[in-house]
């Protein structure tokens, strides 16, 4: 069975780019704001997502990371956050949100490659 990833990013060039790196092995699914990506986990029940913090409307990243993390039909799907928020208070409030991993923009492919294809094996 294909493992679902959900990129969730605002930046059509970053959702592009991790669909190339990892749609020879995963299903890609992307949404480009909060509100959207919590319809896609409803929807589609990814078994990762990707998820940027800073992104326009109502819902920004740590919120989407809350409501996946305290959902029951969620709460264990992997969730790594890639953003442009390096600061250590952001790493500290997302890890205790429930974030499995955190990586800072610009991020290596092949890193969260390598984490996807740990945390889905």
């Amino acid at each position: 069975m294909i493992k679902k990833v959900l990129v969730v990013d605002d930046q059509p060039e970053i959702r592009h780019l991790l669909s190339l790196t990892l749609g020879a092995d995963y299903e890609v699914l992307s949404a480009s704001d909060g509100t959207s990506a919590l319809e896609a986990m409803r929807l589609h029940q990814p078994h990762a997502v990707l998820l940027d913090i800073m992104m326009p409307g109502q819902i920004d990243g740590l919120q989407v990371l809350s409501a996946i993390k305290t959902t029951e039909s969620s709460r264990h799907t992997h969730v790594a956050m890639v953003t442009a928020r390096g600061l250590a208070a952001d790493y500290r409030l997302a890890t205790e949100l429930g974030a499995d991993a955190y990586f800072i923009k610009p991020f290596s492919p092949l890193q969260l490659v390598n984490w996807l294809q740990e945390k889905l094996k």
